[in-house]
């Protein structure tokens, strides 16, 4: 036993992502630092109470009592970890085109303090290639010099906020590496948190997948939006509608009218693809229609 690092895991980033990850973590045996530079999120967190809706107050302050869980904003503490993932947000800048400088930030800030051997998973929605063009080479540029191997893969979050049923460990994971030796380590730590692994050949394939997931939904909510303008125009109950499609068994999954598109990802996500779409000189027309037609709904309601 004497062998083997410690059980102890560095997330960085406290939000909706972070903190389930924590509580899951510290519930399959792990010793969680929660890092997020917000001290004022810091400070409420391990004052007991949670900042998200999936964590409850009780569940929070149990991890705590039992010193499996702390909150702080000193990236330095993260040298005890075996493993550390990058739970942060990856939004949109003003001109609505991947801002990826929270995830930066975080690869900076941990650099100088990961330990060797260490395994570092981005959980952080991007674009195909961000863990291998981005993070992976501000950790090596800034890392000690005895941290000499480390561990990298992509393993892109699937949290659905406040849902009842799918959650951290029922969840199926996908997770996909820079190589064998760091796809081992990754799968060894998700297997002790999560029911179902699912092995993909590279970090670039669990990211795309990640994109191609919330853009399928993106296009769907623009479809049923753009139907509900034309059965509107004839006076055509458009729900009455969807509840007769959804009767057939097979090749058909209702989506619903709304304002536009809410939530956290759906709005962003597929537009680190189309920008990483332009970036390789094509278009991903598809999708920059869903947006448009999404963007416009609010006028139409």
């Amino acid at each position: 036993m004497s062998t083997e690092q410690p059980k102890i895991l560095a997330i960085i980033g406290q939000g909706y992502v972070g903190l389930p990850l924590a509580m899951a973590a510290v519930d399959a045996g792990w010793a969680v630092i929660g890092v997020d530079n917000l001290e004022a999120k810091v400070a409420q967190i391990n004052s007991g109470y949670s900042p998200v809706e999936d964590i409850s107050d009780a569940q929070l302050q149990a991890a705590i009592t039992r010193g499996l869980y702390k909150a702080t904003t000193d990236f330095s503490t993260i040298a005890l970890a075996s493993v550390i993932t990058i739970c942060v947000p990856t939004p949109l800048d003003d001109k609505r085109e991947p801002d990826l400088a929270l995830l930066r930030n975080a690869a900076t800030g941990i650099a100088p303090f990961v330990a060797d051997e260490t395994l570092v998973v981005s959980e952080s929605t991007s674009y195909p290639g961000t863990l291998r063009d981005i993070i992976i080479p501000i950790i090596n540029s800034l890392k000690s010099s005895k941290s000499s191997v480390l561990y990298f893969a992509s393993a892109p979050e699937r949290v659905n906020p406040g849902d009842p049923v799918w959650n951290q460990k029922n969840t199926p994971r996908l997770v996909g590496s820079v190589d064998a030796a760091s796809q081992v380590k990754a799968l060894a730590f998700y297997e002790s948190i999560c029911d179902v692994i699912i092995e993909v050949s590279s970090p670039e394939i669990a990211e795309a997948a990640k994109l191609l997931e919330n853009t399928f939904r993106l296009i769907n909510i623009a479809l049923v939006n753009e139907f509900t303008q034309l059965c509107s125009s004839r006076g055509i109950n458009v729900h009455e509608v969807i509840d007769a499609a959804s009767s057939k068994p097979y090749g058909f999954m209702p989506f619903r009218p709304g304002v536009g598109v809410g939530g956290h990802c759906i709005p962003v996500d597929p537009l680190y693809l189309t920008w990483w779409a332009r970036q390789n000189g094509e278009r991903a027309e598809f999708v920059e229609i869903a947006d448009s037609i999404n963007h416009a709904m609010p006028k139409y309601v």
